[in-house]
């Protein structure tokens, strides 16, 4: 029995609809709200959205063993190496600046920005845009950027009284 992804039902046979776009499998009843999508004779549609962890195929092989690849290693996702913006951005800025005996309006005409950005900028007001903070980088010879610790502070260890969403979560009072 598959679960139909429009309404829930149990089915025997679902079919595959496409409905803006999408294509999902459903019962019966739900195939009035799409398309029907007509699939080859030799694959099957529980084929096509397999929940294994063995990736997407094209499709060439017709076996249904499912073990392509064995043991995987983990995929290294763009949080591995991630950087963020440094909490004392500020003092850095304001201190380079005055190390290389710029006044806010000179450094800020070098950067061909406004000398209320840099003043707002040296307050923590607001934060640097990506590229107000390369040319910053570049021009003061600082960095604005620093390491995000790795998952071990998220780490809850069981799964029983870990951290929630609301733990993490810095209020204004």
């Amino acid at each position: 029995m598959v679960q139909c992804e429009m309404c829930g039902a149990e089915t025997a046979n679902p079919k595959t609809i496409k409905v803006e776009g999408a294509e999902l499998d459903v019962c019966d009843d739900c195939t009035e709200f799409g398309t029907e999508v007509k699939t080859e004779s030799s694959s099957t549609t529980s084929t096509k959205y397999s929940t294994s962890s063995s990736g997407e195929s094209s499709g060439s092989s017709g076996s249904s063993g499912g073990s392509s690849g064995g043991s995987r290693r983990r995929r290294r996702d763009m949080f591995d190496e991630m950087q963020e913006l440094a909490s004392d951005y500020d003092d850095r800025i304001r201190n380079a600046r005055e190390q290389g005996e710029y006044s806010q309006e000179d450094l800020a005409s070098e950067l061909n920005e406004k000398a209320s950005l840099v003043r707002k900028l040296e307050r923590g007001d607001i934060l640097p845009s990506d590229d107000v903070r390369k040319k910053l980088e570049k021009k003061l010879g600082i960095s604005l950027l620093e390491a995000v610790e790795g998952d071990e502070e998220w780490d809850s260890g069981s799964g029983e009284g870990g951290l929630t969403l609301g733990d993490m979560v810095k209020r204004k009072d």
